[in-house]
């Protein structure tokens, strides 16, 4: 058996990028469904704990927002084969993955000092689920953060022209997901106490 080409591999990723994507939102279609039915369940007996999400939460979305933004500029100027915008773009969008995980430490770090824990004494249903979902989502922004260092990476070796951004079009494809993802989860968890 052959090895795959470069182009035949590049027909592969994109299918399974979606695939990924569409387990990913099954996966919180399924939490949000778990927190509306809990969320019912609770109110009806007066248990439902409505609280303030971190301040830090409403930080991190703007932030998301941003990455998405300059990860777009970066597709731009791999386009016009400007590698210096290139690099720098996806520079400033790995600085503001990183910068919105460590606002959702912090939005989770603000919610212990409040005393709403995820589990124990002074956790209440409604808190974990808050908990629950940021943790997941937060995860699949690692996976996020791991993919912009190598994108990051291959573009300082020069992998992304005009003829060829097709690694970079994954990168964002996914990124421009988690932002999407996040903004979801957030409004969800705003508008749904």
């Amino acid at each position: 058996m052959g090895t795959l080409s470069i182009e035949e591999k590049r027909k592969v990723r994109k299918p399974l990028l979606w695939v990924g994507i569409a387990s990913i939102i099954m996966t919180f279609a399924g939490l949000t469904s778990g927190y509306v039915v809990s969320r019912s369940a609770l109110q009806v007996e007066n248990m439902w704990l409505v609280f303030e999400l971190p301040v830090q939460f409403y930080w991190a979305t703007g932030v998301m927002l941003l990455s998405s933004g300059t990860i777009i500029f970066a597709k731009r100027a791999a386009k016009k084969n400007n590698q210096r915008e290139l690099k720098i773009s996806l520079l400033i969008t790995l600085i503001l993955g990183l910068g919105f995980s460590v606002l959702q430490f912090f939005g989770a770090a603000d919610l212990k000092s409040r005393g709403l824990f995820f589990t124990g004494l002074g956790s209440s249903t409604s808190v974990s689920w808050v908990y629950v979902i940021a943790f997941l989502h937060w995860l699949h922004v690692i996976s996020g953060i791991i993919v912009l260092i190598v994108t990051f990476l291959r573009s300082l070796k020069g992998a992304y022209s005009s003829s060829d951004h097709h690694g970079l079009d994954i990168s964002a494809i996914y990124w421009h997901f988690l932002d999407v993802l996040w903004v979801y989860l957030f409004l969800f968890m705003v508008f749904i106490r």
